[in-house]
């Protein structure tokens, strides 16, 4: 066995979790783990923007300005989203990320990412709004809540909550989260 000192590049690459440094919303290293996730090739992901890895620029566009918005004091920041493997497939993905200065959250960070879709599949096709209000309701939040979050009033949210409730056939918000969770 092995007692030398640590080898943190070894540590990086074989982590058992998805690894991303990162500065300015590019992707500076990646570990195993992130490119076996994603399908993706090293040159597929290191110096590329974080937004080949959403269903939409539009949801890269939202999910960066939620995270300058949401930081924590020690510059973490996590959810649950769909992200999109290289060959198309989106899938649930929990995203956890440390910005190294908070005061500016995309200049420099560290992101691990855990692939979702043994526990949770996705059924149907769902727009991009309403794949960020399915992850909300998730996580437990009120139509209030969710509506804070993405800066949308709560009665556009019961509207997104009831399309997702005809998509997946459920009879109340609980199910709905059931159905969600369970895929």
């Amino acid at each position: 066995m092995n007692t030398g000192p640590v080898d943190y590049r070894t540590a990086f690459e074989l982590a058992p979790i998805g690894l991303v440094l990162s500065r300015q919303r590019l992707m500076v290293d990646v570990n195993r783990e992130v490119l076996a996730m994603f399908g993706a090739d090293r040159s597929q992901l290191v110096g590329q923007s974080f937004g080949v890895l959403y269903p939409t620029a539009e949801e890269f566009e939202r999910t960066g300005e939620r995270i300058t918005a949401r930081l924590d004091a020690s510059g973490r920041y996590a959810d649950d989203r769909v992200m999109k493997r290289m060959n198309g497939e989106l899938f649930w993905c929990h995203v956890t990320g440390r910005a190294l200065d908070p005061a500016a959250p995309h200049a420099a960070g560290i992101w691990s990412f855990e692939d979702l879709s043994s526990r949770r599949v996705l059924k149907v096709d769902l727009t991009p709004r309403e794949r960020e209000i399915a992850a909300l309701l998730v996580d437990g939040l009120t139509s209030k809540g969710i509506g804070k979050r993405l800066t949308i009033s709560p009665r556009t949210v019961d509207v997104y909550r009831a399309r997702l409730m005809r998509k997946l056939g459920a009879s109340g918000t609980t199910d709905l989260v059931h159905k969600l969770l369970s895929g």
